[in-house]
């Protein structure tokens, strides 16, 4: 049933995405050396400041609560979650509560914290190159996986999405009742695409445009892609593969999805095992530089607090590897749920300035102004 609710959510998203990224090009700070910085944090305070003293007053509240909330969640969902669900994915596949591995994740946490050092504070920017290269294909590799088994269970798909319909709207399901199935789809879909939780408008504000609102229509495709897509296609391989049970504990998370697969494809936890591991690792990277970016908009850009904000996030790898799941689950919603709030209401009073920037360009490209620039 949560489904239903995060397809919606997915669609919902695209919007909120939209609006978020476009804010952070536009009112992002670019300093003398090239370097930028944007996000929440900036288009809160600027952008509401230009609405008046007290919308100003407003938005310096609203940024200041963003990046603390921001930083927590740089240490939940951007860290301890990802060390958390690769070390337990990785137990799986070495032999279960038998695996060596079992009761180590301190020992996994300090690996995967020297190679996110390496590249965080170390500057070897020769992994994360071979990872964002490797990303991609893993991702497609899970889908294509995903789809077979789809195609070879076609007969199965309308009970399948007529499970979920009915799961959406009934008392049955994770979460117990309609409004907690609808809570637990938007939560998961907040989750894996960020829209609305304003984190990803920090990354695209690093993007080199004059037009923000180009940003805007790259990023309003990633929740379709990676909610609409890839999430419903991991729920439908679970529920199609009978491998979902109601009174299994609901966050068994990945390995819940390594059940459903290995079902189809006894080799398949291990292709998942380093997928894990490489979207862990990249996922990592990134909200380590959304942490900094809200760290060092609270407290200055300099040396130290680049540094102590680094130290910190590598000590969250080893905290979360060696958590139990449900624990870091409930920090990590939490501190994503309290990142959309003053988010959304910053983008619900903005949102006039996102329209006149959409209308501008819509008005350059139908008289053919946009085509003159790029031939310039």
């Amino acid at each position: 049933g949560a489904t239903f609710w995060m397809i919606l959510a997915g669609f919902l998203g695209m919007s909120s995405k939209f609006t978020e990224c476009t804010l952070g090009v536009k009112y992002r700070n670019e300093l003398p050396d090239g370097t930028v910085s944007g996000g929440p944090m900036y288009y809160l305070t600027k952008g509401l400041a230009e609405k008046g003293t007290n919308f100003a007053r407003l938005g310096k509240v609203l940024a200041v609560m963003f990046a603390i909330f921001c930083v927590g969640g740089s240490f939940g969902g951007g860290n301890m979650f990802q060390a958390n669900q690769s070390f337990s994915q990785l137990v799986n596949v070495t032999g279960g509560d038998a695996s060596w591995l079992a009761d180590k994740g301190w020992l996994f946490g300090l690996v995967i914290a020297a190679l996110v050092g390496l590249v965080i504070m170390g500057g070897i920017k020769g992994i994360a190159r071979v990872t964002s290269k490797i990303v991609p294909f893993m991702a497609i590799i899970y889908v294509l996986a995903g789809l077979a088994i789809i195609l070879m269970n076609i007969k199965l798909v309308p009970s399948a999405f007529s499970s979920i319909i009915n799961g959406a709207f009934t008392a049955e399901g994770i979460g117990g009742g309609v409004i907690g199935v609808l809570f637990q789809g938007f939560k998961r879909a907040a989750f894996s695409n960020e829209a609305g939780v304003g984190s990803a408008a920090i990354a695209h504000s690093a993007v080199k445009t004059n037009r923000p609102v180009t940003e805007g229509f790259v990023a309003l495709y990633e929740p379709f892609v990676d909610t609409i897509v890839v999430c419903t296609i991991t729920a439908l391989v679970i529920i199609i593969t009978g491998t979902w049970d109601p009174s299994v504990d609901p966050s068994a998370g990945v390995q819940l999805t390594s059940r459903a697969f290995e079902s189809a494809f006894s080799w398949f936890p291990y292709v998942l095992t380093i997928a894990v591991l490489l979207f862990a690792f990249s996922t990592m990277i990134s909200w380590s530089y959304y942490g900094l970016k809200s760290w060092t908009f609270l407290f200055g850009e300099n040396k130290l607090t680049d540094a102590s904000y680094k130290i910190l996030f590598l000590f969250f790898v080893v905290i979360g590897s060696s958590m139990q799941l449900g624990s870091v689950i409930d920090f990590s919603d939490a501190m994503i749920f309290a990142m959309a709030f003053p988010n959304l209401l910053g983008c619900y009073f903005l949102l006039p300035m996102v329209k006149k920037e959409l209308d501008e360009y819509w008005a350059d490209y139908k008289s053919g102004k946009l085509v003159k620039t790029r031939l310039s």
